[in-house]
């Protein structure tokens, strides 16, 4: 996976083949292999949307990260293709970096009111198929 040097990153949204980035901190990761679209551009029908608290030089963070834009790419009755995913940086937010400092990475759904539930901690070991089950899963409940 190819690292885009001086890539501007706080959020990213994944879409089917594409990978939103909306910034305001300098970041050394980014996706490469999709294409990149406007914040404008993403739908306002998806209605399953998950964050992902994380910090630059997190192994387990980019660990997850590669995870799950594979993830986001297969395809089957699990399929995450409108599912919204928004990365945080967490130290760009004092409240984030004392939440999460000793957890990260934590994945969140957010619900219908707009409030998030952390989903259980995903292994680092864990298979990219058994990622998109798990959060497909989450999502359905």
């Amino acid at each position: 996976m190819a690292i885009m040097a001086a890539a501007t990153v706080a959020t990213v949204v994944a879409r089917p083949l594409s990978l939103t980035l909306v910034s305001r901190r300098r970041s050394r990761w980014g996706f490469s292999p999709l294409a990149y679209s406007s914040s404008s551009s993403s739908s306002s029908s998806s209605t399953r949307k998950l964050v992902l608290y994380s910090k630059s030089g997190c192994c387990l963070c980019d660990g997850l990260k590669e995870k799950l834009q594979a993830a986001f790419l297969l395809s089957g009755p699990d399929s995450l293709h409108d599912v919204d995913l928004q990365v945080r940086d967490i130290t760009t937010n004092p409240e984030w970096e004392k939440s999460y400092q000793y957890e990260i990475p934590v994945l969140a759904r957010v619900l219908s009111d707009g409030t998030e539930e952390a989903l259980p901690r995903l292994s680092p070991r864990i298979g990219v198929e058994l990622i998109q089950k798990k959060i497909a899963a989450a999502l359905r409940q």
